[in-house]
């Protein structure tokens, strides 16, 4: 089943600024939400614990 999401367009034009060439949205969610399940948390660039 597919579902469909409202997103600003300021949101939208951070997506477009994160995704590969020819990546989709939704298999630019699918890596983020995989990347979330494995780590626990996302990790931002320049922060240690």
């Amino acid at each position: 089943m597919t579902h469909t999401i409202e997103i600003s367009d300021d949101l939208k034009e951070r997506l477009d600024n994160h995704c590969e060439e020819d990546e989709t949205y939704a298999e630019f969610l699918e890596e983020l939400v995989s990347i979330y399940e494995t780590e626990g948390a996302f990790l931002q660039e320049g922060y240690s614990e």
